[in-house]
């Protein structure tokens, strides 16, 4: 027989071993390793809906979401049924703690607050950031959000805490005066008509993040929020969907080859105003980028040669920069739209905040110390954000076989903490946890929690807390400070009360005031 004779046998034979390699690979993920870990959890007490093959439950969550977003709604703040109805059911049936399936990825689901403080502490470091999804990872990038790397995420999030806390917060102020008196102008057409503030609070908080943090506009920045939003969309159509593993490699779908387009125009957009600066730097004093966030991550950029643990790479910069201009800006928008549902549909709230607020400033544009002996205008964001907070949960992934209270969670199990789960829940806030009652924050967060500390988390805790947080709730009460001075406002009857899970909690249809002046 000739060599190539028997290199005729061997292929064929070579071909199917790697075909049932191949195989055996892919059921032991899709299907040995869910039995395993299902029946490891049910030892445990904790139990769940049934696994399905390839999709896990997520037809099921699919099918949920839609069947709620068929019914008749009702203006009520009891929002788990609406933005995780699936939550809301199965834990129910299957308990506090219970095991469901994003596809083969088995998600054990925390709604109490003693284990929800456990993962977030992230004392031993078991519990970390899962690498994002592949069209979220499109959206934020591997930046401060979403990089899953200690030492990375370390030397970001010492950029942005500079970036937004202190003086650097302070020397924002009047940039956040400015974008509120360009918005207040707009609405002098609407005196005494319909508003819509959903959409008027997306365009201040846009113009804030680009003032404040990119030394821009909004009209300059607004390529970049407008390919955000639409690959937002794409993130918010796709979520549940699932593939089979390595199918990506040979077939992309049509959003995922629009969402590659953004990624790429986002590129783009972002690289031109970072050589923008780059000119207007090395054209005056050498080195001067500025100091707002931009500013920043160029000097670290450029000026860190002697230190490359704090130096950052331009993906780097560019990736935080897509972070903050789609998380500096999503946030606050929701907050204050949720803000000014709740002061419209209660108007001795609105009437106690205005009282403060003319106390506090008169007439007179809001100032940092003011601003912080706001008590009652942050009792009022504390129960907005307890009602609505922006984000529905926090994922962590479980590095290597641990102990989670009482619960032996073995690796690679992906942690769901239900935020809505743990903000409605009324044996923590008691039988009145679905109104709107700003009080229970008076005495501070510990005593409204019941000292449950994990209970309150809006912006997450422990070492990964939003470092956003202070930026955005000095944002809010500035808005709704110059709001206040200038208007009164009560509930539209055109409002339709819907809360959406799209990538935060926000209106569905907006948010109509009618707007009264003063």
């Amino acid at each position: 027989m000739t060599a190539f004779g028997g290199l005729i046998i061997i292929l064929p034979s070579f071909l199917c071993l790697l075909l049932v390699l191949a195989f055996i690979k892919i059921l032991h993920k899709l299907w040995w390793t869910p039995i395993r870990i299902k029946k490891l959890m049910a030892l445990q007490g904790i139990k769940g809906p049934s696994y399905r093959f390839i999709y896990g439950n997520t037809k099921e969550i699919s099918n949920m979401k839609k069947e709620v977003m068929g019914r008749p709604q009702i203006l009520s703040h009891d929002i788990l049924s609406v933005v995780q109805p699936h939550i809301h059911s199965w834990t129910k049936i299957y308990g506090k703690n219970y095991l469901q399936w994003h596809g083969s990825l088995a998600q054990l689901v925390i709604t109490e607050p003693e284990l929800c403080k456990e993962i977030l502490n992230n004392k031993g470091r078991a519990y970390l950031k899962r690498e994002p999804p592949h069209l979220v990872k499109k959206l934020l990038g591997d930046g401060l959000v979403a990089t899953t790397e200690a030492e990375k995420w370390a030397k970001l999030r010492k950029l942005a805490t500079h970036a937004f806390h202190g003086e650097s917060l302070k020397s924002m102020i009047p940039e956040m005066v400015a974008s509120a008196e360009t918005m207040l102008e707009r609405w002098t057409v609407y005196e005494g008509k319909e508003i819509e503030v959903f959409e008027e609070f997306r365009l201040f908080t846009s113009e804030v993040i680009s003032r404040t943090a990119f030394g821009s506009s909004y009209v300059e920045g607004q390529d970049i929020f407008e390919m955000l939003m639409k690959l937002g969309f794409l993130i918010f159509k796709n979520i549940l969907k699932v593939r089979v593993p390595g199918i990506r490699k040979f077939f992309k779908t049509s959003d995922e080859i629009e969402s590659d387009k953004l990624e790429k125009g986002i590129h783009a957009s972002i690289i031109e105003l970072v050589r923008k600066r780059e000119n207007k730097a090395m054209a005056g004093e050498k080195n001067s980028f500025g100091s707002d966030f931009l500013g920043l991550l160029l000097k670290a950029n450029h000026e860190s040669n002697d230190n490359e643990n704090q130096r950052i790479s331009v993906d780097e910069l560019i990736d935080e920069c897509k972070t903050f201009y789609f998380a500096g800006q999503e946030t606050t928008n929701t907050l204050l739209s949720w803000t000014v549902f709740l002061l419209a549909l209660h108007t001795d709230w609105q009437e106690e905040a205005r009282k403060e607020v003319l106390q506090l400033f008169g007439k007179q544009t809001p100032n940092l110390d003011g601003i912080g002996k706001l008590k009652t205008m942050s009792m009022i964001i504390n129960e907005a954000l307890r009602l609505y907070p922006p984000a529905v949960s926090v994922t962590r992934n479980v590095e290597r076989e641990v102990r989670l209270g009482k619960l032996i969670v073995p690796s690679n199990l992906e942690l769901v903490v239900s935020i809505v789960a743990l903000h409605h829940d009324p044996q923590i806030w008691g039988q009145d946890v679905q109104l709107f009652k700003p009080e229970r924050f008076s005495e501070g967060v510990a005593k409204a929690t019941n000292n449950h500390v994990g209970a309150f988390i809006p912006f997450g805790l422990g070492p990964r807390t939003c470092v956003g947080l202070n930026f955005a709730t000095t944002e809010a009460k500035i808005a709704l400070s110059m709001i206040l001075q200038q208007y009164a406002f009560t509930l539209s009857p055109g409002y339709v009360h819907l809360p959406l899970h799209y990538l935060t909690v926000r209106p569905q249809h907006g948010v109509q005031v009618m707007l009264h002046s003063l």
